[in-house]
This record gives C-alpha cells, structure tokens and sequence, in this order.
C-alpha cells in the first residue's frame, strides 16, 4: 500500500524567502490575486482531489463578528457548521476557493446569522471579484456560455446576477433627475406575457420593469418615483394605448405626451381604402406581400395627395 503524498503548500506566505528576494510580501500578492481585503491569509494549499488552490484566511480584528446586513458588531452565538468555502476567479486554468470559519452571531436587528466574511456577499458562496465578473458577463454575452466560462450551473448565473443587482439597486438612485421617460410593453417567453419598461430618455438605461401591461402595473412604477418626482417630469414618449394615458394623466398631467417613432412611422403607412396600417415587422410570404416590401423603402405620399398621371 502506498503512502499517500503530503498536500503542497505554499512555503512563505507571510514571511520572506531566503534567497532572491524581490521585496513583496507572498500574503500581499494572494491577497491581489484572490481579490481579498481585510482578509489574513494564513495558509495557502493545492487540494489535489478537488484540483484546485484553496487559501485558509480569516478577518481582520475589525471585521470579525460582523452582521452581514448593517455591518454592526455582534455578540457570538455558535461556531456554525464549521469552515467553508467560497468560490475565486479561477487561476489560469485552475480553480481557486477561500476557506475560513463561519461562525453565528445575534444580532438586535436580523437575528442570528453567519458573520460577514469579507470579499463575499451574504448568502453567496462565491467571492465579489467572481459575481462582478459573472454579472458583467452574463450583460455582454448568453447565460449559458457564461456558465461554461466560468464552470457553474446556469441557475447560478441568474442567482449571481440577482445579488449583484439588488446591492447596486440599493446603493443607486436610478430616479435622480429623471426629467424625460419613456414607457412601452415587451413580450417575453411564450404565450401572451408583457413587461412594462421604462427607459430614461436622457441616458438612454433602463430604470424600472414589472410584469404585466395594465394600469395598476404602470401605477406601480409612480408608487415607487413619489409624487414629488413624478411633478418634475416634462415629457414622456408612449404608444396610444389607453391604459398610459389614463395613468399619465392622474400622476403627471404636466408632462408632454410623445408618440414613438415606430408608431409615428405606422400611422405615416397608412393609405387611403386599405384598412389598418401594415405592421412594419411582418415578413413578406406572398407575391404580393413582397411587393408591398420592396415598396416601404419609398418616399411615403400623405394619405390626402393624389399620384401625378
């Protein structure tokens, strides 16, 4: 039977080398690598079952026995289930994790929770410097090759990114200065299912979206701008539908009613004996709905003008 090999460890981490040395602290540069502050690294191991880097550390003096809410100072309650891990960028081709202790703490406000951990969020199992790179990504490309990227489960991707929002929700006023909006419905998944949307015209982002298109989901979006903001705004830009009026005339009768482009563009296809407007977005399946589409690149004549004979 042989024995089994020892675990490699880092040699050094808080000291210096005998020969050769460059001046940097072996902690200082895991803690740049890990992406970790306020954070004592104590050991660092290669974990040849899981293969990967795994770095012991633990808080500073003035981050322990932390709530992971309000950041206060608590009390300790338990040691918890013991030590954990949470999920680092991955090093080259090897994946990284940080292990320390979880203890319990009470605290007056949450009640009893696991003390913050620094570099992580509460409830994740994953350090800042991994969601932030995961959201960022899940923005600029498919959930699915991000979950191939960086070897997590798809859910997961959805679970990073609704922690990421909700902490830079709380810490951004998406309100502020809103003066011009802009609200319209999409469709999404299968099936009748709309959103409303709506975008600040002046940066040009998203600012609020909730399921439905009715009058008490739009309402919804003025419960949460106040009546205060809702008296500063001085134009918004929607469809003709019933259900934005209404609501726009009850909370900001004072804002300028805009059509849309798209709807502007409909109403200008419009001619004279041939019913509703054509919808720009419908594919050509017959010889005469490919006639009418080579024809929408042409100059639009109103609906009252006669052709020239």
């Amino acid at each position: 039977m042989t024995a089994r090999r020892p675990t490699p460890v880092v040699p050094a981490v808080q000291g210096r080398s005998h020969r050769g040395w460059n001046g940097v602290r072996s902690a200082r540069a895991w803690k740049r690598l890990l992406g970790v502050e306020h954070t004592v690294i104590e050991q660092v191991r290669f974990d040849e079952d899981a293969q990967a880097v795994v770095a012991c550390v633990r808080p500073t003096r003035s981050r322990r026995r932390r709530c992971p809410v309000c950041a206060r100072r608590c009390p300790g309650d338990d040691q918890g289930e013991g030590r954990r891990r949470w999920r680092a960028l991955d090093l080259g081709v090897v994946q990284a994790f940080l292990e320390a202790d979880a203890p319990r703490v009470g605290c007056g406000a949450h009640g009893v929770v696991v003390a913050a951990v620094p570099g992580a969020r509460p409830g994740a199992w994953f350090t800042r410097g991994f969601e932030d790179t995961c959201a960022w990504l899940a923005v600029h490309t498919s959930r699915s090759a991000v979950a191939e990227l960086l070897r997590v489960a798809w859910r997961t991707v959805g679970r990073v990114c609704a922690r990421v929002a909700d902490e830079q929700d709380a810490r951004t006023d998406r309100f502020a200065g809103l003066r011009r909006i802009g609200v319209d419905e999409i469709a999404y998944k299968k099936g009748h299912r709309y959103r409303t949307v709506v975008v600040d015209h002046d940066s040009g982002r998203l600012i609020w979206a909730a399921p439905g298109r009715d009058e008490q989901t739009l309402e919804g979006f003025f419960d949460a701008l106040g009546d205060d903001r809702a008296c500063q705004l001085t134009h918004r830009s929607a469809d003709a539908a019933a259900w934005i009026a209404n609501v726009a005339a009850r909370r900001c009768p004072q804002a300028v009613g805009c059509l849309d482009p798209f709807h502007v563009a409909g109403v200008g296809h419009r001619r004279p004996g041939c019913g509703p407007p054509r919808d720009l977005e419908h594919r050509p399946q017959g010889r005469g709905d490919r006639r009418c589409h080579r024809a929408q690149g042409r100059q639009v004549r109103a609906a009252g003008r006669t052709r020239r004979t």
